[in-house]
């Protein structure tokens, strides 16, 4: 396998330009020239999810005349409404690959890496891009398997084309790593590090869309697995790892029937529910709402903790929030040491008297 070394340089280690730190910075710029990247996107409703287009910005990172490709499968007509949607979603994409094939619509792991494979093969670019989702983090690994690569996984900020930071012992700590293996490099990227492009996109400017010869794929493929089914609440509250707005409850909230008192928070103030691994295990609610290094990682513009002591492993979820509000009896609770504003006081109280004051949202 290909080896991934810290990329921190010791002190004193580094020769004057003409050495290794001039090559090294001729490396850089010389890699930043010829970068091409495809991004392993997600779609929705015939949309580009928005952790795919934090990938894009990731792409754009790497190198500012970067060649980006975008590759989306699944099948039917949300497959080509998506592409369409990818195609002028930034002004780097050069082109957009699609897969249509019935193997490809839902988010198995065996035939996703077979495609990436397949199409990396062909088109031998220089990075690989995927978001640090459960469909990436399930189909990022297999894949540089099959490469024969070592994938660099939750990266939050790119210094080089080859050098990244990623957080390592539950986000308390950043790490610089060096990549230093043959092509491609592939990355997971954390999507609440990157922020999608708002640059306005000319209606001339679209890149093409390119169907991918699936030739490939074959029983073996797809016989590795099965997909079962999907189940998911109807909700209007918006997805709770995009959210402007969190509200977690913890154990605290002490059964499934009082969480409902964050739902109903939630409602007014337009939020998405989350919850800590406690609240979870004790089966409150269900794990797809579970923050932390376990489950997702978000960055609210407003994070609300109630009855959330702050384990570490929570806090490496939600710690890159911009205003984090805590609410918890016990004034020696962990949450308080990262919160920005904090009360000592009964939460059921606190919520009792929210849900008076604040009005039903419009």
């Amino acid at each position: 396998m290909a080896a991934m070394v810290a990329g921190a340089l010791r002190r004193g280690s580094g020769y004057a330009c003409g050495g290794f730190r001039c090559s090294s910075r001729l490396l850089a710029q010389s890699l930043r020239r010829f970068a091409s990247t495809l991004v392993v996107a997600e779609h929705e409703g015939g949309f580009v999810k928005p952790s795919s287009l934090s990938a894009l910005a990731a792409a754009e990172a790497i190198a500012e005349e970067n060649k980006i490709s975008v590759l989306l499968g699944g099948s039917g007509p949300s497959l080509h409404k998506a592409a369409d949607h990818a195609a002028s979603s930034h002004p780097l994409v050069s082109e957009v690959l699609i897969a249509d094939s019935e193997a490809l619509a839902h988010p198995l792991a065996e035939p996703w890496a077979e495609l990436l494979h397949s199409v990396q093969q062909k088109g031998g670019y220089s990075h690989v891009i995927a978001s640090s989702t459960s469909f990436g983090k399930n189909m990022l690994p297999r894949a540089a398997a099959l490469l024969d690569v070592s994938p660099v996984t939750d990266v939050t900020a790119i210094k080089e084309p080859r050098v990244f930071v990623r957080p390592i012992y539950a986000g308390n700590a950043l790490c610089t790593v060096k990549y230093t293996g043959e092509d491609p490099c592939m990355m997971s990227i954390r999507s609440t590090s990157f922020s999608p492009t708002a640059e306005a996109m000319s209606e001339t400017k679209v890149a093409p869309i390119t169907q991918v010869d699936l030739s490939f794929l074959s029983e073996g493929t797809t016989g590795k697995s099965t997909w079962v089914n999907l189940t998911s609440q109807d909700t209007e509250r918006p997805d709770l790892a995009n959210a402007r707005v969190v509200v977690t409850g913890g154990r605290g909230l002490k059964s499934a029937e009082n969480f409902k008192l964050l739902e109903q928070l939630a409602e007014k103030l337009g939020a998405a529910v989350g919850a800590t691994r406690a609240a979870v295990d004790a089966g409150y609610v269900p794990n797809d709402l579970q923050v932390g290094q376990t489950g997702k990682i978000v960055a609210p513009e407003l994070y609300m903790a109630f009855a959330v002591s702050g384990a570490i492993q929570h806090l490496a979820g939600m710690r890159d929030s911009k205003v984090i509000v805590a609410v918890n009896k016990d004034a020696d609770a962990p949450i308080f040491q990262v919160a920005d504003y904090g009360l000592v006081a009964d939460i059921f109280e606190v919520l009792d008297e929210l849900l008076k004051k604040i009005p039903d949202k419009k």
